[in-house]
């Protein structure tokens, strides 16, 4: 397994929407494995493959305590919505950005398991919410959707400032 380069915004790749997968084969699931990895590392809750610069509709998500209850979703698709909440969500590609969104409080989706095998999942609370954030990724659509164009315009500040500090920090070290 690897560790893939997770994509950050304002990185116009991230607004790419994810090809559905045609195949289950060895490429795809190295790709999941390694999104397991990566996001785990990271660490995560979640991770589409849209931000690790793969725009296949590939989702990894494991949302238990100890890491080890991973969901590998291959073109997810929503059939079902159910109740309104807000929580508060982070995300892999804006680091320690935390933004307040409203989204179904249930979800009912379809996918293909990473053995090629359609199934449906009911779920609700932080799955529900984690599964609905990371087809989101899919679609090209991103958690700075969900707010406010000043707070928008503010988060953008900070993460490209941040980017441009830690550019800075890598040729200082010789590194990239």
């Amino acid at each position: 397994m690897a560790l893939l380069r997770i994509l950050e915004f304002p990185d116009p790749r991230l607004r790419t929407i994810a090809m559905p997968v045609k195949q289950i084969d060895e490429k795809i699931v190295k790709i999941a494995e390694d999104m397991l990895e990566t996001m785990y590392h990271a660490p995560g809750i979640g991770l589409a493959a849209t931000q690790v610069n793969i725009h296949q509709r590939i989702v990894v998500i494991d949302v238990s305590h100890d890491n080890n209850e991973p969901l590998i979703l291959i073109n997810p698709k929503i059939i079902q919505l159910a109740g309104v909440e807000t929580m508060e969500e982070g995300c892999l590609s804006f680091p320690e950005t935390y933004v307040s969104v409203e989204r179904a409080e249930a979800v009912t989706i379809e996918a293909l398991d990473i053995e090629g095998n359609l199934f449906q999942l009911a779920a609700d609370g932080l799955l529900a919410v984690c599964i609905q954030h990371e087809i989101d990724h899919l679609e090209g659509k991103m958690l700075i959707d969900y707010v406010s164009p000043l707070k928008r315009n503010r988060i953008r500040q900070t993460l490209t400032k941040r980017q441009r500090l830690l550019e800075k920090e890598n040729d200082a070290n010789g590194t990239s």
